[in-house]
């Protein structure tokens, strides 16, 4: 196990790293959120997120086949003629 301190804003915060997760707190996680996704998805490595110093989220890679992931959204997509158009005008009793 690898512990790294790190100042942040005048605040004292460790990251631990182990074999194969990183663990973070939720405050220094927020302002990098995008950074650390990046990190997973490059590394492979799972991230751990804490809260009060007890883990609470757990993001991992993707490993599945995207194409499944998808299958369910097939065919689900509106087509508006008149996309600027009101929609749903019909369903208020207000406007009628």
């Amino acid at each position: 196990m690898h512990l790294t301190e790190q100042k942040d804003h005048s605040i004292m915060t460790m990251v631990i790293i182990m074999k194969n997760q990183h663990i973070v707190s939720k405050s220094r996680f927020k302002p990098k959120a995008l950074e650390y996704f990046r990190q997973v998805e490059n590394t492979g490595k799972a991230l751990i997120i804490t809260d009060q110093g007890k883990p609470v989220l757990k993001i991992v890679p993707y490993s599945g086949s995207p194409d499944e992931i998808l299958k369910e959204l097939r065919g689900t997509v509106k087509k508006f003629d008149k996309p600027t158009q009101p929609v749903g005008t019909e369903d208020w009793k207000a406007l009628k």
